[in-house]
């Protein structure tokens, strides 16, 4: 038995865990095992590039848990992109990278792989797994769902997610504070996101956590509502502009500073419309996903809301790369052992999908056929949390 591991897309707070515990796993239960990883997701797969995994491994794995990041490095590369392949030198003019990938696993003699990314990741190797049983080779696949964002269909919590949210609020706890270097500061905290606002509102959900554990001097100015959020705007929900600015006017006045929650996917449409109507380029990726660092929604809003509220300073700073390369917290390190512990008799036993709790079936662990995943699962503002935490913070001005 030959075992393949294949990280993808951008990093998250679970991709050194996985592979720690997968490999715990495959050297406990399988002595005679053949472990490999391609290095640097499908670009690897596509160039042969791997690392082995020694049996010695097993004196040192939890040195592993310490860790960000994948051991075996991460690319964005679409596999039915050809263009995209050619172009980079992944393959050569005339090949399809579908084959190259699929001829390469049968040259390693790989009978499992394992992938850890997200939706575009997983699905890719559905893609591969399919064109190879078409072809007579029969490789299991078992995906683990990667990605901060928590928009996996049908999937409830995506491995990662939640150590994303904690170190987001570690991050605003130490930014907030430049609210005293300005009168009538704005401070904007871009949290990651394309299409889903779940990271932003569990960011915000965990910093206002944060606060009730320390002890504020209201004698001095150092209030609870300095420190506070007074704004979360996400993707989901839509933005009223003139009343969300009236109500912000407020709070600039009584507080002296404003500090808002953005998702970057907030408004996405609008400004891509305007970038556009202005003669402005919309850089887009391998995926044909726009470019968010390049497009800058932080920037964005902060010129618009700068003005409405008349602000002295404004700050805009992103806690993406901080919080999607720490290593796995506990609560984390919890769900990535039962998953990957899954992964792991899901895969011997043969069965190809990617593992998670499932939405559709009462969140019962499986191994989800990779047919019912897709990206793109809005955050669900009606759960009780996030409700709770938006009526408290739209009263703060009053």
């Amino acid at each position: 038995m030959k075992i393949a591991f294949l990280t993808s897309g951008g990093i998250a707070p679970c991709l050194s865990a996985s592979i720690a515990r997968l490999t715990e796993n495959y050297l406990n239960q399988c002595p005679d095992v053949e472990i490999i990883g391609y290095l640097n997701g499908y670009k690897g797969l596509l160039l042969g590039n791997t690392i082995p995994f020694p049996s010695s491994l097993k004196d040192n794995i939890n040195a592993i848990y310490n860790f960000g990041g994948s051991p075996i490095g991460n690319s964005r590369v679409k596999l039915t992109n050809i263009e995209d392949c050619v172009n980079k030198g992944y393959i050569s003019e005339g090949e399809t990278p579908l084959e190259v990938a699929a001829n390469q696993l049968v040259k390693d003699e790989v009978t499992i792989l394992h992938t850890i990314g997200g939706d575009d990741t997983n699905t890719t190797a559905a893609d591969l797994s399919n064109y190879l049983r078409e072809n007579n080779y029969n490789l299991t696949v078992v995906g683990l769902p990667k990605t901060i964002d928590n928009d996996v269909f049908p999937i409830k919590q995506t491995l990662g997610a939640w150590t994303a949210a904690e170190q987001g609020a570690v991050f605003f706890e130490n930014i907030v504070n430049e609210n005293t270097t300005s009168d009538r500061q704005l401070i904007i905290h871009e949290v990651m996101g394309r299409h889903c606002g779940w990271l932003t509102a569990a960011t915000a959900h965990e910093y206002r956590k944060r606060l009730q554990n320390l002890q504020f001097v209201p004698e001095i100015g150092i209030t609870k509502e300095k420190w506070n959020i007074h704004s979360v705007l996400l993707p989901e929900e839509e933005i009223d502009f003139d009343k969300e600015c009236e109500r912000l006017n407020n709070v600039m006045n009584t507080h002296d500073c404003v500090n808002i929650f953005l998702c970057e996917g907030a408004g996405m449409n609008t400004i891509i419309s305007e970038t556009e109507k202005e003669g402005g380029e919309v850089l887009r990726d391998a995926f044909g996903h726009v470019r968010l660092d390049d497009l800058n929604p932080g920037q964005w809003f902060a010129k618009q809301f700068a003005k409405r509220l008349k602000a002295n300073k404004v700050l805009v700073q992103k806690s993406g790369y901080f919080s999607r390369s720490a290593k796995a917290n506990q609560k984390d390190l919890d769900l990535i052992f039962e998953v990957a512990d899954f992964a792991v008799e899901s895969a011997i036993t043969g069965i190809s999908g990617v593992v998670g709790w499932d939405e559709d079936n009462n969140n019962k662990l499986s191994c989800i056929d990779f047919k019912r995943i897709k990206g793109g699962k809005p955050f669900n503002t009606n759960s009780d949390w996030y409700k709770k935490m938006m009526q408290e913070i739209t009263q703060i001005e009053k």
